[in-house]
């Protein structure tokens, strides 16, 4: 008897279709799984056997083979064990072999039957909604899953539910979508005393997802700032919201079966490795750029980080994707995030302190800056010093607007960059501008220019940070409501560009 059914092995995003198939023959009496299975999977048939003994199930003395195909794409994980298992239950004629060969599973395999829940649920859903099948999951997945209207997702909590369910004894529900739980009040913009040139860059940041990068001494905010960034942040529309879910699907955190509907907020440790930044291990799964699609990547003490890490961050920037090239496939995730760094300007922080500098100052603030080579100094479009805070300030009451109103006049520049590339395919923001259409719609006026060129010129900008320039005056002068880029707008964004003169 040959039954089958369908199952996913994931590569990055991709959540590729796999077949599944089970065959009880004649022959010497044996369990085997063949299709390039990892070591969880070869252990799956451990997990099923005393499954099945424990639902008072016995093997019959034959041959089982159990072969996943296509049998050259590697099966990493223990989400197989429930497809594995319910085809050895068709093959058995236990289960309808129709009703299971027109299903899409996965979930792990307890010892006593129970189904355990794995990652990966939302990709898995999506894929069986293109090849209209329905999915079969743990219970505690289907909430995740149930986001994918487009497929039918059923959750039991047990083997013994989903045989009850396929043979019509006691059919399931279908599973409901989920939701994350309200947190907390957001961060207000209020709550940093002083600092209004960083709030204004702040908020440039946010309405073009221009890259920040804040030196300034310890305690001077620039942590504060950096956390009140996502409130600046407009909502994720539906497409960012299933886009950057799925890559906390395959992470595994996202909370309670719910879908993101904030922007994420990533903030690693400066030791973090480059596997855990960029993506890989031996699963080659997401890092911390890709955790933060479609929202902020914020790298505290950023010369700190090992120059390996800082390197990787290059190509990510400008193509918004990070491969992960492994022996025997390469992986890819999106990581279309805004960068924000900080860092102290040299290893004590007292640089700018003329009575507290070390006797090594400036040399010492140049080693330590210099950590952060020239090409990725090169892609921040903003720049800024952010000076100690008065005692003066500290002792004042909050002022200054709410993060509620910043964000009113960020999300109407969202709206009209929204509007300006709606029939361009891969540009949402003025940050992804780039070539002849830059210069169409952020061509200054008359003085704009002439200032522009005599800052190129004296200044020695690069390519890149002249078109930098442009993007950032094109975001300005959205903030401003204008059609045109004049020369104020031109100014302010050479302000942010030239950080101690360079």
């Amino acid at each position: 008897m040959l039954a089958r059914t369908t199952t996913v092995a994931f590569e990055g995003l991709e959540a590729r279709p796999v077949d599944v198939q089970c065959a009880v023959s004649p022959g010497l009496p044996g369990f085997s799984i063949v299709g390039l299975p990892d070591k969880a999977v070869s252990e799956a048939k451990d997990r099923i056997r005393t499954a099945l003994s424990e639902l008072g199930i016995a093997l019959p003395s034959k041959k089982l083979t159990v072969n996943m195909s296509p049998a050259d794409v590697p099966k990493e994980g223990a989400h197989f064990d429930l497809p594995i298992a319910l085809s050895l239950l068709a093959a058995l004629e236990i289960v309808p072999a129709p009703r299971v060969a027109r299903a899409l599973s996965i979930g792990e395999m307890s010892l006593d039957g129970g189904l355990v829940a794995v990652t990966g649920a939302l990709p898995a859903a999506v894929t069986a909604a293109e090849l209209d099948l329905e999915l079969l999951c743990p219970e505690a997945c289907g909430a995740e899953a149930a986001w994918v209207g487009a497929a039918s997702v059923f959750g039991a909590r047990s083997l013994k539910a989903l045989m009850d369910h396929l043979t019509g004894t006691a059919p399931l529900p279908a599973a409901t979508a989920g939701r994350i739980p309200t947190q907390g009040t957001e961060l207000c913009l209020r709550d940093v005393r002083g600092q209004d040139r960083a709030k204004r860059a702040l908020e440039i940041a946010a309405a073009g997802r221009h890259h920040l990068f804040m030196v300034g001494p310890p305690g001077a905010g620039k942590s504060m700032l950096a956390a009140r960034l996502p409130s600046l942040l407009p909502p994720l529309n539906a497409r960012e919201a299933l886009d950057t879910s799925m890559i906390h699907s395959l992470a595994g955190t996202l909370e309670e079966g719910g879908i993101l509907h904030r922007r994420p907020f990533q903030e690693p440790h400066h030791t973090a490795s480059v596997a855990a930044i960029a993506g890989g291990g031996k699963r080659a799964g997401p890092g911390q750029i890709s955790l933060a699609h479609n929202g902020v990547l914020f790298m505290d003490e950023f010369p700190e980080f090992p120059r390996a890490v800082l390197e990787t961050l290059r190509q990510p920037i400008e193509s918004g994707e990070v491969t992960i090239a492994r022996a025997n496939a390469h992986v890819r995730y999106p990581c279309r995030f805004l960068l924000v760094a900080a860092a102290n300007p040299c290893r004590c922080g007292m640089l700018f302190d003329p009575e507290q500098a070390c006797t090594r100052a400036p040399t010492c603030g140049e080693d330590y800056m210099g950590k952060i080579s020239g090409p990725l100094m090169d892609r921040f479009d903003l720049r800024l010093e952010v000076p100690a805070v008065e005692v003066a300030d500290l002792s004042r009451s909050a002022s200054g607007e709410s993060s509620a109103h910043v964000a009113q006049r960020v999300a109407k520049a969202r709206d009209l960059q929204a509007a300006r590339y709606a029939d361009r395919d891969g540009i949402t923001v003025n940050a992804d501008v780039a070539g002849d259409y830059l210069m169409e719609i952020a061509e200054p006026d008359a003085d704009g220019r002439g200032m522009l060129l005599q800052a190129v010129d004296r200044f020695r900008l690069s390519a890149r940070g002249y078109h930098r320039v442009l993007k950032v005056a094109r975001t300005i002068a959205d903030l401003d409501d204008s059609a045109d880029v004049r020369r104020p707008h031109v100014a302010e964004a050479l302000s942010y560009r030239l950080i101690n003169g360079s």
